[in-house]
């Protein structure tokens, strides 16, 4: 299975309070032998209350990345647009080297779909991929998929599974529904194209039930020098200890990070992947977050520059290409290179 090969025993740790360095560091790392408390590096800003629990995979902690710094592709109208094309050959050209049904499966697993009687919302649903997964578990009647995209929507409208779900065209950051509303949210490949991530997780813990359980599953930062600059070009490829520090500040509890990836790669995370990490938490009180935040940092009804927004979205679009072509590298170096051997 992809979560053995990716992430095993040896690469968790469970960790009350404290962190163990030792499962963190890496050559040359200012971190290597250290402890450190969970806020200093792990949950930036926030703290973890005694008895609550997170695992932790081993990650690489790189160079300070603000989270909120904008990359191309990353503001709204770019995704809109940059959507309206890709929908077009999601299903057949981008699934198949970043998004697998295997993946699929080993990253709802944790979302604990139980019952196929669950209230679940699928933001940032897309074409449906993720959410021909959920409806294995889930009757389609209690699905509502959400997406800015209606050329994403039109490809999932006509998915004979989904027939029964709801659509809304709508805001991650904003959505549509009560507090309280939901037993699950579901939000897979969204979140690199959120300008605020923590304004978006918040608004996941409001809509859900006491007790109910948020699962994002997105991308992951490389450390190598190219895919990074590419990534930060691109759009937002979150640090592991970012997105467990969103999820803390937001307020859930038993926070979990689990590691997903095509076979192909082997346990390699060096180029980053787009859909890398399935990370969960539980709401524990019914009401709003906790957590407080000002006006949104983006404002969509703003006029643009023509002129610039073209060129942010070609430079944006190129980027994505280099990440087109990452899988392609990888598949090759595993037809060639012996199996058991680090790629």
């Amino acid at each position: 299975m992809t979560s053995s090969m990716m992430y095993g025993a040896d690469n968790l740790a469970i960790i009350r309070g404290r962190v163990a360095a030792n499962g963190l560091g890496f050559s040359g790392s200012e971190l290597s032998g250290r402890k450190f408390p969970l806020k200093v590096n792990l949950a930036c800003g926030s703290s973890v209350s005694r008895g609550k629990t997170l695992i932790v995979p081993k990650c690489s902690v790189s160079l300070p990345r603000p989270a909120s710094q904008p990359r191309f592709i990353q503001h709204k109208k770019e995704a809109f647009w940059f959507y309206r094309f890709l929908s077009i050959v999601y299903d057949h050209v981008i699934n198949p080297g970043h998004w697998t049904e295997d993946m699929r499966d080993e990253a709802l697993e944790p979302a604990d779909l139980y019952s196929r009687h669950m209230t679940v919302v699928d933001v940032g649903g897309g074409t449906g991929f993720t959410t021909l997964g959920i409806v294995k578990h889930v009757d389609a009647k209690n699905v509502t998929i959400l997406d800015q995209s209606p050329h994403q929507l039109a490809k999932a409208k006509k998915k004979e599974p989904l027939k029964e779900c709801k659509f809304i065209e709508g805001d991650a950051e904003d959505l549509p529904f009560r507090t309280d509303y939901a037993d699950r949210y579901i939000s897979a490949g969204s979140i690199e194209y959120w300008p605020d991530p923590q304004r978006g997780i918040r608004e996941a813990y409001r809509v859900l039930k006491i007790g109910g359980k948020a699962c994002i599953i997105g991308p992951v930062y490389p450390t190598y020098w190219l895919s990074r600059f590419f990534a930060d070009v691109w759009m937002l490829f979150p640090k592991e200890e970012e997105y467990i520090e969103w999820f803390t500040k937001a307020g859930f509890e038993d926070v979990k990070i689990k590691r997903i990836g095509p076979k192909w790669y082997r346990g390699v995370r060096r180029h980053g992947l787009i859909m890398g990490c399935s990370v969960t938490g539980v709401k524990p009180a019914s009401g709003d977050s906790p957590l407080q935040l000002g006006p949104k940092e983006e404002d969509i009804s703003k006029p643009v520059n023509p002129f610039v927004f073209l060129t942010r979205f070609l430079l944006g679009a190129l980027a994505g290409v280099y990440y087109v072509l990452v899988p392609v590298y990888m598949w090759l170096k595993d037809q060639f290179v012996p199996k058991g051997q680090p790629i």
